[in-house]
């Protein structure tokens, strides 16, 4: 058994084994990077033979990620692949793939059970599987354990099992994949000691926790910590609001104070692949222990109730106008999930926009990172992205500010729109074009 385990920490340790990652998006790809980038023949395998091509032919499809990086990967001997027969070349195998909810706010597993079923056949003795995905405590355990041994192979013995959160945050300056500590979990100690030996060369540090059930319960805990307060702050902005308190003066007063208060900011709602969603894997969970998740399911309410409210300034702000919604141009400014990314996943502008729609608005956007507005599996839009001139700004009756990229012009915006909706805090002083969000 130790001789197995010896072979594979040496392996990582002297830099020769072989990384594979399934799964080569806004995680899979950064990570892929920083493995080729140290020295390591990374073998990249997905299902979308479109991302494949263009990896192979060194061009990126995440804004944020220069396809320069990629060509001196693919130079330096990266490769990417559709074909999992591949996987028994690989020592190490990292699953970075999409954890979703389905319509019933419920885990969609299907992601990781059927890339586990895919690389289940080419198992062998001497590998180290990874589930980076955001997902339930218990699932490493139930669903990846069962299956990597299907075939006689024994998990702490000959072929080890780790769960390591992802932790990017993309369009982030002060932060990259080698500067953000990674959290580890085992299921065996055996498991743990290879899994160290996978990241540590990889990442600054490496946060050590007991069982993988720590490590899954980690990643929630750090989400539902942000879901939460941000629950918090949407509520706050909403009362202030009725009070005639700018919520924004409130959070950065209250930010000074050197300790016991971490600042949170309002917004339209939540958006992107972690905060919205994850939240809501550990409340399906809970009702296996008989236990509701009463925070989690509160904040989750008031978050979902944000794009309404935004909705609700913007019909108020055209009737003082004398205009009604129905028959109105709007504007949604910035339909990425957060600033300066290109990333669309669970955004709440686009329920914003949906919302114009059904109360009869014509609705347009103007995002510099978004130019044509993609194809997503609930939301159709056939739009491209408007350019951000003074005569587009003064042909729509009114503007949203959703996503506050850096690269929009503010002041031509205060400027020469009829009515902007802020909803992100841009504009502090007050304007007769200008309600708050």
């Amino acid at each position: 058994m130790s001789s197995i385990k010896q072979a594979s920490v040496a392996k990582f340790k002297e830099k020769v084994a072989v990384i594979g990652i399934v799964g080569l998006g806004y995680v899979g790809l950064p990570l892929m990077l920083r493995y080729n980038a140290i020295g390591f023949k990374v073998i990249g395998l997905d299902i979308d033979s479109s991302k494949v091509e263009l990896l192979n032919s060194g061009k990126s499809y995440i804004e944020h990620i220069p396809g320069e990086k990629i060509e001196v990967a693919r130079k330096s001997g990266f490769e990417a692949t559709t074909d999992f027969a591949r996987v028994p070349e690989c020592d190490a195998l990292i699953l970075c793939v999409p954890t979703p909810l389905n319509k019933y706010r419920e885990p969609d597993m299907s992601f990781v059970i059927n890339t586990t079923d895919a690389i289940k056949p080419y198992l062998r003795a001497g590998q180290i599987v990874s589930l980076e995905s955001t997902t339930y405590p218990g699932t490493t355990e139930e669903e990846l354990l069962p299956r990597v041994q299907e075939k006689g192979l024994r998990v702490g013995e000959n072929i080890f099992l780790v769960y390591s959160p992802e932790r990017e945050d993309p369009g982030n300056p002060n932060f990259e994949t080698r500067t953000i500590p990674k959290v580890i979990g085992g299921h065996t100690p055996a498991c743990l000691e290879v899994g160290v030996a996978l990241y540590e060369l990889a990442i600054d540090q490496v946060v050590q926790v007991s069982s993988t059930k720590a490590a899954e319960m980690t990643k929630l805990l750090e989400n539902i910590h942000r879901a939460v307060n941000i629950g918090l702050v949407n509520e706050m902005k909403v009362v202030a609001d009725r009070m005639g308190i700018d919520i924004f003066e409130v959070v950065d007063a209250a930010a000074t104070k050197p300790f016991g208060f971490t600042a949170y900011y309002p917004g339209p709602g939540l958006g992107g692949h972690c905060i919205p969603i994850d939240p809501f894997y550990l409340t399906w969970k809970a009702r296996e222990y008989g236990l509701h998740t009463r925070f989690i399911e509160l904040s989750g309410e008031v978050n979902q109730a944000m794009p309404e409210y935004v909705l609700s300034k913007l019909m108020d702000g055209l009737n003082e106008r004398g205009k009604p919604l129905k028959g109105s141009k709007v504007l949604v400014l910035g339909i990425a999930y957060k600033k300066n990314v290109d990333d669309m996943r669970e955004s709440p502008s686009v329920e914003i926009m949906e919302l114009i729609e059904a109360k009869g608005g014509v609705v347009g956007y103007s995002d510099p990172h978004v130019l044509k507005f993609p194809k997503m599996r609930e939301h159709h839009f056939d739009l491209s992205s408007e350019p951000l001139t003074a005569e587009v700004l003064k042909d729509y009756d009114a503007v949203i500010l959703a996503t506050d990229h850096d690269r929009f012009d503010y002041e031509l915006i205060s400027q020469h729109a009829q009515l902007i909706i802020d909803s992100r805090g841009k504009y502090r002083a007050p304007q007769s074009n200008i309600i708050k969000a």
